[in-house]
């Protein structure tokens, strides 16, 4: 167990967001699947919609890395564990290479994991070789592999790009913009790859347009360092929980998932849109979503909201996150002025805005010990509940969210992210365990950031933004 492990590996980062880095990283896995080559895909940040798009690009989970929410030992359990497995590990950055603290860059010089710069070359040539030469220079001490070029015009242009590179930077081809595998983005991010029918067409496209601008070769080897080892208490054994997954409900962590059945729960799935009753089931979890494009439907499926309804006053645990805590409230209000009445079991009312209400990791001290996680969202909430906890930022992001409770229900805009505290987590979701766990220390899958990564900065390490 403790013998370190070698994969090749690349972290794909841009010098900004909106470059393309989950298009290329997407077509970097299908590419070398294609090949016959296992691919595990990793996500820098609290990011839910480039994941789905990266599983279905790799055929592999894919799970966030983050030096803060996820934690350093979490996060080399994670990559060592993927090593011992794949033939090729990529980690796709959040935001520019550098942004915020810690950055895309900290992981990658943290665990060795050489970057490949991703620039969109539209409207650029030789300046292109500028940009590369900036990104592999800015920080001596940071392993780079080379550059891939995105939205490139014509055969013609990648040569002038590829042209412009200097002090022997690895060319790693181009993505033209003319091949159609540019994914659609909404007010979140991307559109969840489960609605795209073509997803796998542009995939292969995307593959097939890479292979063709560069050699198929996979990167140097990298040594991930074994974890220490971290036992997981059976503290859910035999409890039912119900999970809530559809198109308005599909933001789950995998991590946090398979936490919940490594502590013994088991886990029911069920969609609040179609479905009219809730599995058999000791506890509820609502998690995030795009409850605002469906909340016509949620609303007209009055069986299930009063089997929820039922759920709670049956005193059963029930915890809601986002999109789960504005299914839970008396109504929704899209950006077209169309309200909807929905659960009612928390009072207050949710209208969704054109613009981002607030973007930032969170920490939050609940009675149940301290959870992390993130916050991201275009709704504002009016009640009058008095909140049992707010979050902190770490790094001065933007919001400290409420955290609401009604005998069993704790409903907030924060996503939490549940290994960064096992024993709280089972504490939420047990029924009975509440009382017992509450009080006890607050073990964390880690310690506090190295000093080094402390200072707070205004951006946030999050998903990319609208």
């Amino acid at each position: 167990m403790n013998q370190p492990r070698h994969c090749p590996a690349v972290l794909i980062a841009a010098p900004a967001s909106g470059q393309g880095k989950t298009t290329v990283t997407a077509a970097l896995a299908r590419l070398h699947r294609n090949q016959g080559r296992k691919v595990r895909v990793f996500k820098c940040g609290p990011d839910f919609l480039d994941p789905m798009i990266l599983e279905r690009a790799s055929g592999a989970p894919v799970y966030q890395l983050d030096m803060w929410m996820v934690g350093e030992q979490e996060s080399r359990r994670l990559l060592w564990e993927a090593a011992a497995e794949a033939d090729l590990i990529l980690i796709e950055g959040v935001m520019g290479l550098f942004d915020g603290t810690p950055s895309s860059a900290d992981l990658a010089r943290h665990f060795g994991v050489p970057v490949l710069g991703v620039i969109d070359g539209t409207a650029m040539a030789q300046t292109f070789g500028a940009l590369a030469l900036g990104l592999a220079k800015y920080q001596p001490d940071l392993p780079f592999a080379g550059v891939l070029a995105n939205r490139v015009g014509t055969l013609r242009h990648a040569q002038l790009l590829e042209g412009s590179l200097t002090e022997g930077l690895r060319w790693y081809g181009a993505l033209s913009r003319e091949t159609g595998i540019e994914l659609p983005s909404r007010h979140l991010g991307l559109v969840q790859a489960s609605e795209l029918n073509d997803l796998d067409v542009r995939l292969d496209a995307a593959a097939d347009a890479l292979a063709s601008s560069c050699e198929v070769a996979l990167p140097p080897a990298v040594e991930f360092a074994a974890p220490d080892v971290i036992a997981v208490e059976p503290l859910l054994k035999d409890v039912r929980i119900a999970v809530a997954r559809d198109e308005a409900f599909a933001f789950t962590y995998g991590a946090s998932l398979d936490l919940l059945r490594a502590m013994g729960a088991q886990l029911s799935f069920f969609s609040p849109i179609r479905d009219t009753q809730l599995p058999e089931a000791d506890s509820l979890y609502l998690p995030g979503g795009y409850p605002e494009l469906h909340h016509v439907a949620l609303s007209q499926n009055t069986a299930m909201l009063e089997a929820i309804r039922a759920h709670h006053a049956a005193g059963k645990p029930l915890l809601a996150e986002c999109g789960g805590m504005l299914y839970l409230l008396d109504s929704l209000t899209d950006v077209e002025g169309a309200r909807t009445e929905l659960v009612g079991l928390l009072k207050g009312d949710a209208v969704m805005q054109k613009r981002l209400a607030a973007l930032a990791l969170q920490a939050v001290d609940l009675p149940e010990g301290s959870l992390r996680g993130h916050t991201y969202h275009h709704s504002l909430t009016t009640t009058e509940l008095t909140p049992i906890a707010r979050g902190l930022s770490p790094n001065g992001g933007r919001g400290a969210e409420a955290v609401y409770r009604e005998g069993r229900m704790t409903a907030s805009y924060v996503h939490f992210y549940f290994p960064s505290n096992p024993a709280a987590v089972a504490a939420l979701f047990a029924p009975g365990l509440q009382a017992a766990i509450a009080g006890k220390p607050a073990p964390t899958v880690d310690g506090e950031l190295p000093e080094e990564m402390q200072s707070p900065v205004g951006a946030s390490l999050l998903a990319k933004g609208p």
